[in-house]
């Protein structure tokens, strides 16, 4: 190890990873309990659960749209705090039992405050992070929500077996409030230059999407979306199945494998480039959906529960990094929230619209049909981006 080597593991990078770790948390126990929430106790139609599940991230999506532009006026830590309090708060009206109306817009009121929140935390630890450990530090801090898309799914799928919604509010309401003790202890270092606001008066496009992180924010979105039939429907597609049991440790060997091999693909990227990831990922998504399409054993469950993970977690955190790699540090900001509008964007509409698919195809033809979507998108990905992407290693 070299001795100048800049120091990432400083006590705000950990503090601020872990905040964004418990916010995910929340939303992912939630994601995969709520559709049947919605069903049980609404007698909502496929479509429906689906948009109760997916309006959640659409409101995430409006409140990132928001806060990436506004962020640098609030102040980063502040809109921390303030999200992270607001997240409370709307963690809590899930006890009123009001209806599915009331059920649809606190969803997506629930989304916008996660959205202001983890827009701030990703982009505070983007400033912390050293340059030239970028892709590695961003790795490292996307784990959060690695961890949190495993044990959140992981306890709420567990929760939803052995005790009733109010518990499983209740723990979310539980670990809503630690996320906000904590982000208050987060320091943020002012910016090196005041960013000069280039923000044009009236509605520009560039006051909300980084032009940059456009292309590689496309390739996001169309995987997101595929990846989204995991996230909704795996609990009712393994109730067909009859793999219930092995479903619920699904997205833990889903986040073990990211968590092996996060490590590594960061280190990876920033010595030979994102291509070196990205086209092994696509590969290895692909197959997990088509195993996911044919497994009939919760041995084949699990299994393309590993490949899901090695593809779909090593691309997010990839795609995240060119995102902002590509853009200047002012920007950083708008690159997160770019990035992340579009793989909400995929996570948030392909419920509602494969929730329409679902009555014609069944859940197996579905996951076979998205696992052909996704081998097919490695030729988008080379036109929008893998073929611009340099070999860092041979610039030097």
């Amino acid at each position: 190890m070299s001795h100048n080597k800049p120091k990432l593991w400083t006590r705000d990078f950990i503090g601020v990873s872990i905040v964004h770790f418990l916010l995910l948390l929340v939303f992912y126990l939630l994601i995969v309990t709520i559709a049947l929430y919605a069903v049980e106790e609404y007698g909502a139609s496929t479509s429906e659960a689906g948009l109760v599940t997916g309006i959640f991230i659409l409101g995430a999506l409006a409140g990132r749209l928001v806060i990436g532009r506004t962020l640098d006026m609030i102040g980063r830590k502040r809109a921390l705090v303030l999200g992270s309090a607001l997240f409370v708060g709307m963690t809590a009206l899930y006890f009123l039992q009001l209806g599915l109306p009331f059920l649809m817009l606190n969803r997506f009121l629930h989304g916008v405050t996660l959205g202001v929140a983890s827009t701030a935390a990703g982009t505070i630890a983007a400033q912390v992070i050293p340059h030239t450990r970028k892709g590695e530090g961003i790795g490292y801090f996307s784990m959060s929500a690695t961890l949190g898309a495993a044990f959140g799914p992981f306890i709420g799928l567990l929760m939803s077996q052995w005790t009733g919604y109010n518990m499983i509010f209740a723990a979310c309401v539980a670990i809503a409030v630690a996320a906000l003790a904590l982000s208050t202890f987060v320091e943020v270092p002012a910016l090196e230059k005041p960013p000069v606001s280039n923000a044009k008066s009236g509605f520009q496009l560039s006051n909300y999407l980084e032009a940059n992180a456009v292309p590689i924010a496309i390739v996001m979105f169309l995987v997101a979306l595929s990846y989204s039939s995991v996230l909704s429907f795996i609990n009712f597609y393994a109730n067909d199945k009859g793999l219930v049991e092995a479903a619920s440790f699904f997205f833990l060997v889903y986040a073990v494998v990211i968590l092996l091999t996060r490590p590594f693909t960061g280190r990876i990227m920033d010595l030979y480039g994102a291509n070196y990831i990205m086209y092994p990922a696509l590969v290895a998504l692909a197959s997990g959906l088509l195993l996911l399409s044919v497994a009939d054993s919760g041995l084949g469950l699990l299994g393309a529960g590993a490949l899901i993970g090695l593809g779909f977690g090593n691309m997010q955190s990839t795609t995240q990094a060119v995102a902002i790699k590509l853009t200047p540090p002012h920007r950083m900001g708008l690159a997160t929230s770019t990035f992340f509008v579009a793989m909400d964007g995929g996570l948030g509409m392909g419920p509602y619209v494969l929730g329409f698919i679902i009555p014609f195809t069944g859940y197996s033809a579905l996951y076979g049909l998205l696992g052909m979507v996704v081998f097919a998108m490695i030729v988008p990905y080379y036109f929008l981006h893998g073929r611009k992407e340099r070999n860092p290693a041979s610039a030097h």
